[in-house]
């Protein structure tokens, strides 16, 4: 009988996600130091694949809720960028495909920059809708954070190519006839919420990066516009630019 070399069974581990357990016990019996090392790999990703599908189906809960109530399309909500001195805020709505499920969603502040990433180009290719919505730095000094945070919540719902049946919103209100839902901590409690935090804050980031190109002498691409000492520094030296929120400290006065 023929015995598989260490690539052809590296080749059947990258290839499927569900051995037999008598596979499993086959290649446990391979004396072949190579061959053990793959299958312990094989079976960390296992258990780590798991534990996202289990975060998952518990993210679920609030989606389930507006299923049995008939909101089929239901919508994600969130922002990001409302505590920087400088750049836009962010929002972002997203309807999941609930046939195409899309493990490690989860607060984009929890994730890495590369998981957000990669995340957000299986959000992109999965999602049924997308709709993003960019406040600039001078509406909020016109509107303040808050209600600039809500006018791209209400605007990015308005870009989805499809009306949501119903809305879930990182503990926020907007302005709309759509039922909603208010969810505290949303963004690490429902995928759906997940998703447009993910979606926020990778869209933001990339303007954040461009905006560093365009006044490299504040490293708006490095720290996002927020208040580091790198960034008071700049402040201090060369003054506010166009990108600036002149109604946050340290410009406001008085």
């Amino acid at each position: 009988m023929h015995k598989k070399t260490i690539k052809e069974i590296a080749d059947r581990l990258a290839k499927t996600t569900s051995l037999s357990q008598e596979e499993i016990e086959q290649l446990r019996r391979d004396e072949r130091i190579g061959v053990q090392k793959l299958l312990e790999r094989y079976l960390r990703k296992q258990e780590k694949d798991k534990i996202l599908q289990e975060q998952y189906e518990r993210m679920l809960v609030f989606e389930k809720k507006c299923l049995e109530k008939g909101w089929k399309l239901v919508a994600g909500i969130d922002e990001a960028g409302r505590g920087p001195l400088a750049g836009p805020v962010v929002a972002a709505a997203v309807i999941l495909n609930p046939d195409a499920p899309i493990y490690g969603l989860n607060d984009s502040k929890q994730l890495t920059a590369r998981q957000r990433k990669g995340l957000a180009q299986e959000i992109e290719a999965k999602a049924v809708a997308i709709g993003i919505a960019v406040i600039s730095a001078k509406e909020i000094d016109d509107l303040n954070i808050y209600q600039a945070s809500r006018r791209a919540m209400e605007q990015a719902v308005a870009k989805l190519p499809v009306t949501p049946d119903a809305l879930l919103i990182d503990a926020m209100k907007i302005e709309t006839d759509i039922p909603q839902l208010s969810i505290v901590k949303g963004d690490g409690r429902s995928v759906s919420i997940a998703s447009a935090s993910i979606m926020a804050k990778v869209t933001r980031d990339q303007m954040m990066e461009d905006l560093g190109r365009r006044y490299p002498e504040y490293g708006f691409d490095r720290h996002m516009g927020y208040g580091t000492k790198e960034h008071l520094e700049a402040i201090q030296k060369y003054g506010p630019c166009p990108e600036h929120r002149l109604s946050f400290s340290p410009f406001k006065t008085g």
